[in-house]
């Protein structure tokens, strides 16, 4: 049901927008807290901090993409912008942890804005290209700059005292702060998406000219979305770089940006949770299967057609039509 008894802006208001969580949303986000609790005491806490951030990392890009309907090919500009900015924040100005996590993603929001004013200007396989340029143009500055260490990277990043009090050295204790952060940040996009601006993107996203027609300025919701999907992924890169204490040219290189386009359409594009099994599925490959050496990349593209022959919406997407209920 909608409501059109006005025009423009607010011409179209699901009535459920405001509505409460499901309650199938609400257990899944409590069955996957209580195993995020659980999994450091039986896995290595790296790696599910590693699959954490790459699950907010592949969110932040569903939501543009399965949301919003623009395909970016160069996501790794935001990630990477704001893995190195982070690094440098922490380890050359002595920002705590909070502070060149928040430097890192004031970054990225920063090029999101720019970047995506620009590319919001062309549509279809034009949009994807001028995102691809942009981050090339990221890719080279951060070869290039004095500041970023060029071929080896800002190494060694001190974790440093959250809030000045709290020593992060522990892989433990930094895995807790991780996951509230990544968290934090999926429960933020869940509510994008199921707010009426959620709605209006997927109106845009389903029919443009339509929405056009309505009054929509559309131009500033696709400028919205790019901006808050940059600025989240920049989150994850930034989170990442204290983890791993390093932020290196992998990070913003274009493969980063194929391997969370990967992420995203193995787990379901449009889905909520899809992406975050897309994540734990192609970061336990890398992580399990690296004795293969550079087999693994073949690996993953035999999985990869394979679960596009069979899954084509994606391994939570078929899930998702089995139950009968959006997930």
């Amino acid at each position: 049901m909608v409501t059109t008894t006005d025009t423009g802006e607010n011409a179209v208001r699901p009535q459920n927008a405001a509505a409460g969580m499901p309650r199938l949303h609400a257990a899944i986000f409590l069955a996957l807290l209580a195993v995020s609790l659980v999994a450091p005491f039986v896995l290595y806490p790296v790696f599910l901090m590693k699959v954490l951030c790459f699950a907010l990392f592949a969110c932040a890009f569903n939501l543009l993409l399965g949301f919003g309907g623009l395909l970016s090919f160069g996501h790794a500009a935001y990630f990477g912008a704001a893995s190195y900015l982070s690094a440098h924040a922490a380890k050359v100005w002595g920002f705590t942890p909070e502070l060149a996590i928040l430097t890192g993603t004031l970054t990225a929001a920063l090029l999101g804005v720019v970047f995506g004013a620009l590319a919001i200007r062309r549509q279809g396989i034009y949009f994807a290209m001028v995102t691809l340029a942009f981050a090339q143009m990221v890719y080279f500055f951060s070869l290039q700059a004095p500041f970023t260490g060029g071929e080896d990277g800002i190494q060694a990043v001190p974790r440093g005292h959250l809030f000045g009090l709290i020593s992060l050295r522990s892989d433990l204790t930094l895995y807790f702060v991780v996951l509230a952060i990544v968290f934090g940040g999926l429960l933020v996009i869940y509510r994008i998406i199921h707010s009426p601006f959620g709605q209006v993107l997927k109106a845009v996203r389903e029919n443009e000219p339509r929405a056009v027609s309505l009054g929509y300025r559309v131009d500033r919701y696709k400028l919205a979305v790019f901006t808050l999907s940059a600025t989240l992924a920049g989150l994850a890169g930034a989170t990442k770089a204290i983890v791993f204490q390093l932020a290196s040219l992998t990070d913003v290189h274009w493969t980063m940006s194929g391997e969370v386009v990967l992420m995203t359409l193995l787990g379901g594009m449009g889905t909520v949770f899809g992406p975050i099994a897309g994540a734990a599925v192609i970061v336990t490959m890398q992580n399990y299967l690296a004795t293969f050496g550079a087999w693994v990349t073949v690996i993953q593209g035999a999985i990869f057609v394979v679960a596009v022959l069979l899954f084509r919406e994606g391994l939570v997407g078929v899930i998702s039509k089995w139950v009968g209920k959006p997930l």
